[in-house]
């Protein structure tokens, strides 16, 4: 038995998002038709705002409905240091801690040469153009994730900066709090040996 023609193409619609299967797919169309009708136009109120009203941010990259975002604008944070991070889901994640007080710079990715992304295809000459104006930047913390490509893209960043006399740091890896060591990997364990501090 096939679908409906209009089921069909929400369950289709469903299926672009990432780690959406076509089971759950169908469970979310069969939901959505089940919902009433004011929450179903809210939501695609929502889905079409977000594609009309947000931009990124011209300094930092990250996504914003205001030019220059929230945090560039601000004025009381730290202009001495600058987090750089993979996707603008990462200062989201960073904001929450409340312990990072900094500016921050969203890179949109990392380098791949097997997905065939390379430095031009990430924001990095805005990064480094921002920081040849902005003479206060003493530090970039470089918080791309633990990969190979994130490490990779890491070193990359490190090689631009560091010549121009700013500090480049790193986000620890390691053990995370409440994990035992006996199921930790290798490379968990070695990142933790080599981010070890002081107590």
């Amino acid at each position: 038995m096939q679908y409906p023609e209009a089921i069909a193409k929400l369950i289709d619609s469903y299926m672009k998002l990432p780690g959406i299967g076509s089971k759950t797919a169908t469970r979310l169309a069969f939901y959505t038709v089940d919902m009433n009708e004011d929450d179903v136009k809210a939501f695609s109120k929502a889905l079409v705002a977000t594609k009309n009203d947000l931009h990124y941010c011209s300094i930092c990259g990250n996504l914003t409905d205001e030019d220059p975002c929230e945090i560039c604008r601000d004025k009381t944070r730290d202009q001495s240091t600058i987090l750089v991070v993979e996707e603008p889901k990462d200062v989201m994640v960073m904001e929450k801690v409340q312990e990072y007080h900094g500016l921050y710079h969203v890179l949109h990715g990392v380098l791949s040469p097997i997905e065939g992304k390379g430095p031009e295809d990430l924001n990095i000459s805005s990064l480094i153009k921002r920081l040849q104006q902005n003479k206060a930047v003493k530090e970039v913390i470089v918080a791309t994730n633990a990969t190979p490509e994130g490490e990779a893209t890491a070193m990359y960043l490190s090689k631009l900066i560091k010549p121009a006399g700013i500090k480049v740091t790193r986000l620890a890896h390691g053990l995370s709090v409440g994990s035992d060591i006996e199921y930790a990997d290798e490379v968990t364990l070695f990142k933790a040996v080599q981010g070890r501090t002081e107590i």
